[in-house]
């Protein structure tokens, strides 16, 4: 079952979802994933199981709602002074949080989500991190190579080392930084 998207921002519906996502980081720092039920959430929540149910379908919707809010960044890029040196820093930062215990449960539970939806969302996210740094090289009279090359020669190979091997050394990300900055016009 997809996530349902609220029908207005606030009220009671924006308190139900940050009641429960809370319950749910709470319950994560306190005991295994393979202890946490969704009763355990609700009475922690203060609302019914089937609230949850109704709102998320089930526990694996529900930890991906929370991990795509979890891995929404919460702060602008750093400004390192040039278009690579702010590739550089981002993309050290993100193989660092990403590849980090924490940052692997919650691509685990984004992915294992039925819906894609929130993996487009997290897709989103880190792209909208590259924007921002591919504008503000431009704004500097700088070259930046095409958004979608980042993510395809940068943030791609960072993932896939981060789902399928180990975490991705710094000269590692340090190369694919300078590879696709040679690709900028």
């Amino acid at each position: 079952m997809a996530v349902k998207e609220n029908p207005r921002p606030g009220g009671r519906s924006a308190r139900v979802q940050a009641s429960v996502h809370k319950a749910v980081r709470e319950q994560l720092a306190e005991m295994s994933r393979a202890e946490v039920t969704i009763p355990l959430i609700a009475a922690r929540a203060g609302v019914t199981p089937s609230t949850i149910y109704r709102r998320w379908g089930d526990l694996q919707a529900l930890l991906a709602d929370v991990a795509v809010e979890r891995l929404r960044p919460d702060m602008q890029p750093v400004d390192a002074g040039s278009g690579q040196a702010d590739l550089q820093a981002w993309a050290e930062q993100y193989a660092e949080e990403m590849s980090s215990g924490p940052g692997r449960e919650m691509i685990r539970d984004v992915l294992a989500a039925q819906a894609g939806a929130n993996a487009c969302k997290c897709c989103e996210y880190t792209r909208q991190q590259i924007v921002v740094i591919a504008d503000r090289a431009k704004a500097r009279g700088g070259a930046f190579p095409d958004v979608d090359l980042v993510m395809d020669q940068l943030v791609a190979p960072i993932m896939y080392r981060i789902l399928f091997g180990d975490v991705p050394e710094a000269s590692r990300v340090r190369d694919l930084v300078a590879r696709v900055m040679n690709t900028a016009g």
